[in-house]
């Protein structure tokens, strides 16, 4: 089942990349930053990397672009914690889902408060 070790594979992607992440010196790169989602290709060799940083849309961006600067060294760092011969090749896209989110949750609140 081509799916079931494809998502195995993102899910131990998402875990490895989260630690790896406070190993990334570029001062572009937030601390607080969180993986929305990968899209992993179906031949395990591509991976879209969703990321979104609390502090809002611009650092989330900027945090983007660093880690696609650091992308080589994280790809092979994932390699050797993953213990897979090839690591696919990492593509960082800022994302502002976290941001909508809590706008949309306040808008919720403030419906429920209303009645």
């Amino acid at each position: 089942m081509p799916g079931h070790k494809n998502g195995r594979i993102t899910s131990d992607l998402k875990n490895a990349l989260s630690l790896l992440f406070r190993e990334v010196k570029d001062p572009r790169v937030s601390d607080l930053i969180s993986i929305v989602k990968i899209n992993l290709s179906g031949d395990l060799s591509y991976a879209a990397v969703y990321v979104s940083a609390i502090e809002g849309y611009e650092k989330s961006v900027d945090s983007a672009k660093g880690l696609n600067s650091a992308a080589g060294f994280l790809r092979q760092r994932l390699s050797q914690a993953l213990k897979i011969r090839k690591a696919p090749e990492l593509k960082f896209i800022a994302d502002d889902s976290l941001i909508k989110s809590a706008e949309i949750l306040e808008t919720i609140k403030g419906f429920n408060k209303e009645q």
